[in-house]
């Protein structure tokens, strides 16, 4: 058998508990790295149209992330789909307004306590589900102290599973990498087998202040 090229990653994940399915994705080296912290190395990209205000999220804070999501998407506008601000704190209204869509979902959420940003990009966009779902494009990120998103480890496929009372991402050894509440109001983030993360936060217990999901729809961006 010829051996796969070096930047090429075997994925293997499974669709609404089916059988497992094999997907091939290339990777650059720092998607092999798990954790990777972005200052001076992010490449130039067109800045993307948000359709919508956001509470939480800077130019500074899409600027450093759009580099880092799949390039399929990278000049797609963003528009918001659920946002505490405008929608209420109901994970189960969050489930609802995301349930006709079918594309990659960012969350962003904003702390009561330390007025950090973090969050997640989700390769699938959130449900209700009796196992875990998703691709190793899902990735964790924070702003706290600096920027750093933290790819798939390879280690496991546990990438998000939505129940009607909790939200997790990552898991392994125990723990979340990210977890909300039926309210979206508490939330917890310690380091997991799936991306090999460190906690979002200094503190691993957090209350959210705002959070929003966003879904990314293409249209002839503008360049800046």
């Amino acid at each position: 058998m010829r051996p796969l090229p070096q930047n090429t990653m075997i994925l293997y994940t499974t669709k609404n508990c089916d059988e497992p399915y094999v997907q091939i994705i290339t990777v650059g080296e720092q998607d092999r790295q798990g954790v990777c912290s972005y200052e001076d190395e992010e490449p130039d990209v067109l800045q993307p149209k948000l359709k919508n205000p956001s509470h939480i999220l800077e130019d500074h804070h899409i600027e450093s992330l759009v580099k880092h999501l799949p390039a399929r998407i990278q000049v797609h506008s963003w528009r918001l789909v659920y946002s505490t601000a405008e929608h209420g704190t109901s994970l189960k209204t969050l489930y609802r307004r995301m349930a006709s869509i079918d594309s990659p979902v960012l969350l962003a959420i904003k702390d009561m306590d330390n007025q950090q940003v973090f969050g997640a990009f989700s390769s699938h966009p959130f449900r209700v589900s009796e196992c875990c779902y998703g691709t190793g494009e899902t990735f964790l990120y924070t702003f706290s102290p600096h920027f750093s998103i933290f790819r798939w480890s390879g280690e496991n496929c546990y990438f998000v599973k939505g129940f009607l009372d909790s939200l997790q991402m990552g898991g392994g050894g125990g723990r979340f990498g990210l977890w909300l509440d039926a309210d979206l109001h508490q939330g917890s983030s310690f380091s997991c087998h799936t991306f090999h993360n460190v906690p979002l936060l200094p503190h691993h217990d957090f209350t959210v202040q705002e959070l929003e999901v966003w879904t990314f729809e293409y249209s002839k961006p503008a360049l800046v």
